[in-house]
């Protein structure tokens, strides 16, 4: 598609900018309010492993296509969310969630699932039909999520970290 996307787009409740190095403290800080994310992928919340994150891209993608995004919320200037969207992946139209975490003081409050209608309703307005993602299998909470926003189980694979679970969700 070719279309870069606005991120203050994305939410109406929480300022969105992509994230850089100078941010890594406030994502390490948000990774750490998940442990149990980090216990289902069988590695520890790092700052390298933020690092990496930031700059990750699927086979084929560059970084134009990525956005490695932070909701911070207004007042405060606290890193609410993360969000690693990639464009046109695995094919064009299709945007693709890498990541997706909630500061977990704030998991079980319905923050996440508003953040997703949002997005999904920018991706849709920007010419995406879809989206697709891809969570560890031994993750119920994960699963649950997912599921209750749209997503379908479309196949599972091998992993490094274990078995994942492939999910997808028309606009």
């Amino acid at each position: 598609m070719g279309n870069q996307l606005d991120p203050a787009s994305f939410s109406t409740q929480y300022g969105v900018r992509l994230l850089t190095e100078s941010d890594i403290e406030w994502v390490f800080a948000l990774y750490s309010t998940n442990p149990q994310y980090f216990r289902h992928c069988g590695v520890p919340a790092t700052r390298e492993g933020v690092l990496r994150d930031l700059t990750l891209c699927p086979p084929g993608k560059a970084s134009e296509d990525k956005y490695f995004l932070g909701f911070f919320d207004g007042d405060k200037e606290r890193l609410t969310a993360a969000l690693d969207l990639i464009l046109d992946y695995p094919d064009e139209g299709t945007a693709y969630i890498g990541f997706f975490m909630v500061d977990g003081t704030r998991a079980g409050q319905g923050l996440g699932t508003a953040l997703m209608e949002e997005l999904f309703t920018s991706l849709k307005a920007a010419g995406f039909d879809a989206v697709r993602l891809a969570y560890e299998k031994s993750n119920p909470q994960a699963a649950r999520f997912w599921q209750k926003n749209g997503f379908f189980p479309q196949g599972e694979a091998a992993h490094e970290y274990g078995r994942i679970v492939v999910a997808h969700r028309a606009l």
